[in-house]
């Protein structure tokens, strides 16, 4: 199925869905003396078993064991897509040889365009552009680390998580789209498709939001957007996806500081904050501050099941300072944690021990690091009408502490996501956890074990109450918006 904008609807270049399942892939640069982008992305292609990868320079037979061409028309092979990362002065000769080969789409990591603010580097764009319209296929970038597309074994880094999942990524910063898989591997979160597209010059924000508002594979979009080349057509192609599903945005270029390395770094020139705030609002899309906020509210959106019909939250853990803490910390990020009635304080109290808690909200238990006094507390609070999510902390107080052995899969975790589950059930309200990480690296074994298993059982992870209670209010204020 077709589901891409061809740009001036020239119906001679390829759709981004063809672009996205490439056959071969001919890197051009590729040496075996350097360790540069080029030679990552090949090793990166090959650790990926992606059937037909071609390395191109004249100078070497031989790439990390891959016969090396001279030029890409001496590839025997089918070539859809050309990752290039040669000087920009000789790009023009290779894309009269990308229309030769008859290739569906050309990725430019190589910088030294418009980015550069000379006006011959924007003299080259132009180009490059006419040549692709010309020989039929499309440019991604220049400036940038191009796809990363598992569920066809085309990545841009080692080690990349070769699971696909229901979550797009466009990014004009080719560091955020190569990070954001690698930081998401822990959380579980998955992805379908991430486009690096640094300076847009072919392929840009607007194309792409329209191609993931109708793509299949994709629930939940995430975009870092420096500038837009198009501020009408951003405005349309945004009202129209957000409209469809969740689209999460970080603004790049806020501040002064940031508006320079912006300049910069894609020759965008941002927009005014207030009116690309005002906009995002209106089209429903979620803002967010930064790459990590962006993950807790991936992290919300894809895992906290049902969505809470509120911002009243139950939160119960081990540690009279730090409820303490998470109670400011919540309610300053607009979660409310409302206090408990008598009567539900004496249910409390009567299967879990008094001496030493405090039976308000948060509750604060020495023995809420036992399954059953989990199981007690979530049935009584997931009772409450008030009460809109379940949330647990652990890992914030000494009697918590990881890698002391007593929070391991067999003592702890698998019986504490029993328990947890079936409170979700009964409740039909979320259970969500806050788990510290360790401060040493003693405990970070067990912390890992037990926060994949947390994930793989379905329940969304955060580093901190401050970030799970920020997560939350933008997602239930997104809700409210749809409803």
């Amino acid at each position: 199925m077709d589901i891409s904008n061809r740009p001036g609807g020239n119906e001679a270049l390829p759709a981004l869905d063809e672009i996205f399942r490439p056959r071969g892939v001919a890197v051009v640069g590729a040496s075996p003396l350097n360790l540069s982008f080029a030679e990552l992305v090949v090793h990166a292609l090959k650790e990926a078993k992606f059937p037909a990868v071609y390395p191109v320079n004249p100078k070497h037979k031989e790439v990390l064991g891959l016969p090396c061409y001279a030029s890409l028309t001496d590839i025997p092979g089918t070539v859809d897509h050309v990752i290039v990362s040669i000087p920009a002065k000789s790009v023009l000769k290779l894309l009269d040889d990308c229309a030769a080969k008859r290739v569906k789409s050309v990725h430019f990591f190589t910088a030294g365009f418009g980015e550069s603010g000379e006006a011959k580097g924007k003299e080259l764009e132009r180009a490059m552009l006419a040549k692709a319209r010309a020989g039929g296929f499309r440019i991604i970038g220049p400036n940038c680390v191009g796809l990363y597309v598992p569920k066809s074994r085309l990545v841009n880094h080692i080690h990349s998580p070769l699971d696909p999942g229901p979550i797009a990524f466009l990014s004009q910063s080719g560091g955020h789209a190569q990070n954001l898989p690698d930081f998401c591997r822990e959380r579980g979160l998955r992805f379908s498709k991430i486009v690096s597209y640094g300076n847009a010059l072919d392929v840009n924000e607007s194309e792409l939001l329209d191609y993931f508002a109708k793509d299949p594979e994709t629930e939940i979009i995430a975009a870092y957007i420096e500038g837009v080349k198009d501020g009408a057509r951003f405005r349309r192609a945004l009202e129209k996806t957000a409209a469809q599903k969740p689209v999460v945005i970080y603004k790049g270029g806020r501040s002064e500081a940031g508006r320079r390395a912006a300049y910069g770094h894609t020759a965008s020139m941002t927009s005014s904050v207030a009116v690309f705030e005002a906009l995002c609002r209106q089209a429903m899309a979620i803002q967010v501050d930064d790459l990590e906020e962006m993950m807790d509210v991936l992290a919300a959106l894809r895992f906290v099941r049902p969505l809470p019909r509120g911002l009243g939250a139950a939160l119960l853990g081990a540690g009279g300072g730090p409820s303490v803490l998470a109670g400011d910390e919540m309610e300053k990020e607009g979660l409310c944690l409302p206090g408990l009635s008598p009567a539900v304080q004496a249910e409390l109290k009567q299967g879990l021990p008094v001496a030493g808690s405090i039976f308000i909200n948060p509750l604060d238990t020495p023995n809420l690091i036992a399954p059953e006094a989990i199981s007690i507390a979530m049935r009584v609070l997931g009772r409450v009408p008030d009460l809109h999510m379940l949330i647990y902390h652990l890992g914030f107080h000494p009697i918590s502490r990881w890698g002391l052995g007593r929070l391991s899969l067999e003592n702890f975790v698998k019986p504490a996501i029993a328990v947890m589950k079936e409170a979700q059930r009964a409740t039909a309200k979320p259970v969500l956890l806050a788990l510290r990480p360790p401060q040493g690296s003693e405990g970070m074994p067990e912390f890992l074990a037990a926060q994949r298993a947390f994930v793989e059982a379905g329940f969304p992870v955060f580093y901190s109450m401050r970030l799970l209670a920020r997560a939350l209010v933008r997602v239930i204020g997104w809700k409210r918006t749809r409803t």
